[in-house]
């Protein structure tokens, strides 16, 4: 057992069928083939943006919290710290704690964060009679903590800068022993994050810099350009105001950006605008100015700000499963619209190449292999009493712990991977596997694959379906989950 690390020939064999980093993965059978209409989200869909955006917020942000809400200036000494935080997490408002959580409302021990220290795992069971959280407590549908819900979700990119934010000021005022409430400040930064959005401090500093902020590698024109080649008709609704989306599809894109598109509308306001049946669309001119005439119809080239989805789809027609839409908000771009309107839906996860590339690693196969084999053994031998047995079991147990925490460790040091906790599916991954038939790393994965390609989801086997861990290290059929056979379509 001690001799636990796979040799390098037994590493290629494992190897063998990599996962692909720029593939398409699906939760719900689809056929491009019956797709003509394409959407799309702005930010983090069509237009990718560097590092330097994250420490932008985070740093207009907080000069907001010590400028309008009088917060302390020495909270200035707390610099964005990049990995520090991930996508998904979940803050109890009242208790100001930062943590992962799984599909089953428990906490992953080991990820409860007070300020910028981890909370030990004896304290937060004793705040929550153990680790799980009831669903009354739990952010509600859109991830807010409101009526009643004390946690809140952050999905959005945008939200890693919130994140560090909060994390940073509770850890000033509990070092410097300051009494305050642990609500009131959640709503302080959230409403300097928002301002930092709506007062236009984001856009004007991206506009002013566009080549620092925005990437241009990620091949958006020829993913557009393929699509139009097909005859397929596309559409963009984004929350983005429309100077900020023109100057940033003509960089990216180029001039001829709306040529491509059949729909563009901007300051739309999602998730309001699929919800909302009495805001009416108002046509953006040239020089940027509201227009009054009513809309009768969604023309090619025109630029139209609010509206609602209901008005959207009695203009245009377009309905059901022939439309898909992307985005990066699960719920805000993707939830209403399988739920209530029957469009395939996209997610555009950024994390999903990195951490696809981890898991590619030796180092990785090798750890992940150890503790599946290590499970195993615990599963088959617990049945033994005796104390040497024990002793051993004790010993298997500590070393598991440990191997979690290396696992987690080689995503991010406080929460680990974006889509798994020690042993089950997150939180985040539940609401992406039923909110997005499909998700990639980022649109050019489309460029893998041509218009009429079907995505088929792996059969993935129920619990009652696989041997046992007992089973399967007797019979010798023992396999690594996670290499599974993979289609790389060129």
């Amino acid at each position: 057992l001690k001799s636990r690390y796979i040799t390098s020939a037994a590493f290629t064999l494992l190897t063998g069928n990599l996962l692909n980093p720029d593939a398409i993965f699906s939760n719900n059978e689809m056929s491009l083939s019956d797709i003509e209409i394409y959407g799309f989200d702005y930010d983090y869909t069509l237009v990718f943006y560097s590092k330097h955006l994250h420490t932008l917020i985070y740093n207009a942000a907080r000069d907001l919290l010590i400028n309008e809400h009088r917060y302390p200036a020495e909270i200035r000494k707390y610099d964005y710290d990049p990995n520090f935080a991930i996508r998904g997490l979940h803050y109890d408002v009242h208790r100001a704690l930062l943590m992962k959580i799984d599909a089953f409302h428990y906490i992953q021990l080991g990820t409860v964060y007070r300020g910028l220290s981890v909370v030990p795992d004896e304290e937060v069971i004793a705040m929550y009679d153990g680790s799980h959280v009831p669903l009354e407590q739990m952010s509600d549908f859109y991830g807010k903590s409101s009526h009643g819900h004390t946690m809140k979700q952050f999905m959005d990119i945008f939200s890693l800068p919130e994140m560090t934010l909060l994390s940073c000021v509770n850890e000033y005022f509990l070092k410097n022993n300051i009494d305050y409430e642990p609500v009131h400040l959640y709503k302080d930064v959230k409403d300097s994050i928002r301002d930092v959005h709506i007062k236009g401090i984001m856009y004007r500093a991206i506009e002013a810099d566009i080549e620092k902020y925005i990437c241009y590698a990620e091949q958006t024109r020829a993913v557009l350009a393929k699509l139009a080649d097909h005859g397929k008709k596309m559409f963009l609704i984004t929350n983005s105001p429309s100077s900020f989306v023109e100057k940033g599809m003509k960089f990216i894109v180029g001039k001829d950006w709306r040529d491509l598109f059949d729909v563009v509308i901007v300051q739309a306001d999602k998730p309001s605008f699929f919800n909302d049946k009495r805001r009416p669309f108002r046509k953006v001119n040239e020089k940027g100015v509201l227009l009054w005439d009513k809309i009768h119809k969604l023309q090619k080239g025109q630029i139209y700000k609010q509206g609602n989805l209901y008005e959207f789809l009695k203009l245009t027609g377009w309905r059901g499963s022939k439309v898909l839409y992307f985005g990066d908000h699960i719920y805000s771009d993707l939830a209403d619209l399988t739920l209530k309107h029957g469009w395939r839906t996209g997610a555009i996860i950024p994390e999903l190449r990195s951490e696809i590339k981890i898991m590619n690693t030796e180092q990785y196969i090798q750890t992940m292999t150890w503790l599946q084999t290590l499970t195993g053994l615990l599963e088959h031998m617990q049945v033994h009493r005796d104390p040497d047995s024990q002793m051993i079991l004790d010993e298997w147990k500590k070393e598991r712990k440990e191997m979690r925490e290396m696992t987690r460790n080689f995503f991010n040091s406080q929460f680990g991977s974006l889509f798994r906790t020690d042993q089950n599916p997150t939180y985040f991954l539940r609401r992406l596997s039923r909110f997005a038939d499909i998700y990639m790393a980022s649109l050019s994965c489309l460029l893998n694959y041509d218009p009429y390609y079907t995505f088929y989801p792996r059969r993935t086997p129920l619990q009652h379906e696989l041997p046992t861990w007992s089973d399967q290290l007797c019979t010798g059929t023992f396999r690594i989950p996670f290499l599974q056979e993979m289609a790389q379509v060129k």
